[in-house]
């Protein structure tokens, strides 16, 4: 049995061969470290390294310990392999940039270092890492062939990896350039634009409709997890995006607040935006509820805090009054939950809180709203932003049709009455 890397275990798969994947284990998942489990291949040299001692492997413990010391408040070990002025390099620095810290939501980091280390492990013809090479060597010839190499998959192209790891570099060499110039060739653009990438065919974002969300919410509500029914809700009627709404943005003094009693508050971290949805109109005498349907489901979430989705932790050894804190889900968790529910209600696996917002998104688009009325309500401040979330379908294109349609009577009609 050969040796193997820390935390790298081996796996027997149907083809025969043995698998080899980098896990670490729950303990430093539980700290934070944020650094994905990988797959290192079937190949043992590849995976590990001569003896166990190099490979993918080493890379992957290399950016473990350096997390690992950052926690601990030690720095950087000593025994970096990283180089000043390597690709290796360059990651760590956009990682600690504003660029990166600022503008990338912490649900989308870990792709990002996904990514990252999909690039950096790519290997050359002389079978050592594109990590371990300078930046200056990295030419568009050379951008053009890491490409070809990283949507070369096991099952096929992986054109959407592919598509990722350009969009990335691309910005990682934009910013890190910016601040440390000295270490890129001066005469060589920026390698990764104008990177000519295979066609894909878009897959259609899912999107749930407003059936489906209110069987799921009501079936939550039976199953004793009102939290899952208020952020389906949520992310359908008033289109805040999931990770937003489990992070504490909408809180309950949002809702119906003194300042406003007839409307709800809505933050849109990703754009900046704040949108104020009205929530009932009172016309001579009469009121007319918005969202009833959705109100009533959030009478039935408890109030535990500021936040309106919280969960109950439950404190050991706690006397008196204090048998219980309140906490923020985290979103994979909270995930994993909507996914357990919808089987147990019987929903497609399609059915997501992502779903939820799309539903939305296509309602709006369902009901003819103007681009205008549309972002007034999804706070989208581009038009080409909101038309992403239009669905091809045969509801939205029957209104199109029937205004055609009269269109051409009405000119049929006038030139009979000119003849």
């Amino acid at each position: 049995m050969k040796p193997l890397p820390r935390y790298v275990i081996s796996k027997l798969l149907k083809s025969g061969a043995t698998g080899f994947y980098w896990n670490i284990p729950s303990y430093y998942r539980k700290l934070g470290c944020t650094i994905p489990s990988q797959p290192l291949g079937d190949d043992y040299e590849t995976a590990c390294g001569q003896n166990g001692t190099g490979g993918r492997a080493l890379a992957l413990n290399e950016l473990f310990d350096e997390w690992n010391e950052s926690r601990l408040g030690r720095g950087a070990p000593a025994a970096r392999s990283f180089h000043y002025g390597t690709v290796d390099w360059l990651f760590r620095e956009y990682k600690s940039s504003k660029a990166y810290l600022e503008k990338v939501a912490e649900r989308s980091r870990p792709d990002y270092e996904r990514t990252m280390l999909l690039v950096a492990n790519t290997l050359t013809k002389k079978d050592d890492r594109i990590g371990s090479r300078l930046v200056r060597s990295i030419t568009p010839r050379a951008a053009d062939k890491i490409y070809e190499k990283i949507i070369v998959g096991p099952k096929g192209k992986r054109l959407r990896q592919g598509e990722k790891a350009v969009a990335l570099c691309r910005k990682a060499w934009r910013v890190v350039r910016r601040l440390y110039p000295n270490e890129f060739d001066s005469k060589l653009p920026n390698p990764w634009e104008g990177v000519t990438r295979e066609r894909r065919v878009k897959k259609k974002k899912p999107a749930a409709t407003r059936e489906q969300v209110y069987a799921f919410a009501k079936g939550c509500i039976k199953l004793g997890c009102p939290e899952a029914a208020a952020a389906a809700v949520i992310c359908f009627e008033w289109l805040q995006r999931p990770e937003n709404v489990l992070a504490g943005y909408l809180r309950w003094t949002d809702y119906r607040s003194k300042e406003w009693p007839d409307a709800i508050r809505i933050e849109h971290h990703k754009t900046g935006e704040l949108v104020w949805h009205p929530l009932e109109e009172t016309i001579d005498g009469v009121t007319t509820k918005f969202y009833a349907d959705a109100e009533a489901i959030l009478t039935k979430l408890p109030r535990r805090g500021v936040p309106m989705i919280l969960r109950e932790v439950k404190v050991a050894g706690a006397v008196g009054d204090r048998k219980a804190t309140y906490k923020l889900f985290s979103f994979s968790g909270f995930e994993k939950i909507v996914q357990r529910l919808r089987n147990e209600i019987g929903l497609p696996s399609t059915f997501t809180l992502d779903a939820c917002r799309h539903g939305g998104m296509d309602e709006l688009e369902k009901a003819e709203l103007t681009d205008g009325q549309g972002r007034a309500l999804s706070g989208h401040k581009t038009r080409q932003a909101y038309a992403g979330y239009a669905k091809q379908s045969l509801e939205r294109a029957l209104p199109a049709t029937r205004k055609r349609h009269a269109h051409r009577l009405a000119n049929t009609a006038r030139t009979n009455l000119s003849e």
